[in-house]
């Protein structure tokens, strides 16, 4: 499967949601500096559950519990370079033998498509755990960020993951940094930039601009988006998109909580876009806006996962055109 034979079957792809908020609710501890990456040494089974509840609620495709499973992370926390690099294939192995098992139990049978492996590769800021994948702006260098990002990458790639997701951006300059790093693997890859607002990044360029910076010459893309940005900001952010590129459109935004980058939690956000709109609605608006994949990211759950396939129904059964994008 690839995404588009997804897109072309389905109309929309269903992404999953978070796996921070899911492993909590299952009872695991991420009050860690590594947060969702210490499950896969303590608790895998937990992550393989979380990805079989996404499967059953109707995710088309699943992120790897590997955002946080960075090398130098993990060695700083007491792993030594093997054992990393162990615990960063194991995200795609873990999600394999989910997907596996979960075909096998019910998703052949149901005629469900076969779900993409998008391996999850949060952005140098995650590695910091301060917010910083809210803020960007990390003073490192290239040779810093090239080192960070690119043997990750062959690992989550050699692993067999479908996709290299590469999200939660506040930097069009690493996030074309890293999409080098994924065309020299030949590894087919997915950019999803974190948003301030409705038309920038947190560094502060254009939607616009960046969708148009990845247009022309990187053949292995196959979608481009928004992640871990406010839910009211995302129709904007589709359309500016839109404005940039001819690329799919993925969009997985955070349920409407803040995140405290001091205290670690998430909390309600005051305001709002003041139209009382829950997670369902905000996904049927994407897909008219034209996102071609919608899903939720930080403290959205199966709940929210269901309510998108709920969205894509309705929004199939309005006989609104699909706004189709073509895979290069």
């Amino acid at each position: 499967m690839t995404i588009q034979q997804i897109i072309d079957t389905n109309g929309i792809m269903i992404i999953d949601g978070s796996m921070s908020t899911a492993l909590e609710n299952l009872g695991a501890d991420l009050n860690s500096k590594l947060w969702t990456a210490r499950a896969l040494e303590r608790s895998p089974e937990l992550v393989k559950q979380v990805h079989l509840n996404y499967f059953r609620a109707g995710a088309d495709c699943g992120i790897t519990c590997s955002y946080q499973a960075t090398i130098p992370g993990l060695m700083e926390n007491g792993f030594s370079l093997e054992e990393a690099e162990a615990l960063i294939a194991r995200s795609v192995k873990i999600f394999k033998e989910a997907r596996e098992e979960w075909w096998e139990e019910e998703g052949r049978d149901a005629g469900r498509v076969w779900p993409l492996c998008l391996a999850g590769i949060g952005p140098y800021g995650a590695y910091l755990a301060d917010g910083s994948e809210y803020r960007g702006k990390y003073g490192v260098s290239d040779e810093v960020l090239d080192q960070f990002h690119r043997r990750r990458m062959e690992i989550l790639h050699e692993a067999g993951a479908d996709i290299l997701l590469i999200e939660t951006q506040p930097s069009l300059h690493e996030a074309l940094l890293a999409a080098d790093i994924a065309e020299e693997l030949g590894a087919d890859y997915w950019i999803s930039f974190s948003c301030c607002d409705g038309r920038h990044i947190w560094e502060g360029d254009l939607i616009c601009d960046c969708a148009k910076a990845f247009s022309q010459g990187h053949p292995h893309l196959r979608m481009i988006g928004v992640n871990c940005s406010k839910p009211e900001y995302i129709e904007s952010l589709i359309l500016e998109l839109r404005a940039g590129t001819d690329l799919p459109i993925g969009v997985y935004p955070n349920s409407g909580e803040e995140y405290d980058a001091v205290t670690k939690t998430w909390h309600k956000a005051g305001g709002g876009d003041g139209e009382g709109r829950d997670f369902g609605d905000y996904a049927l608006a994407y897909m008219k806006c034209g996102a071609s994949a919608v899903g939720g990211c930080c403290t959205t759950v199966e709940k929210h996962v269901l309510q998108c396939v709920a969205a894509r129904e309705e929004f199939i059964k309005e006989g609104k055109p699909v706004r189709m994008h073509t895979v290069r």
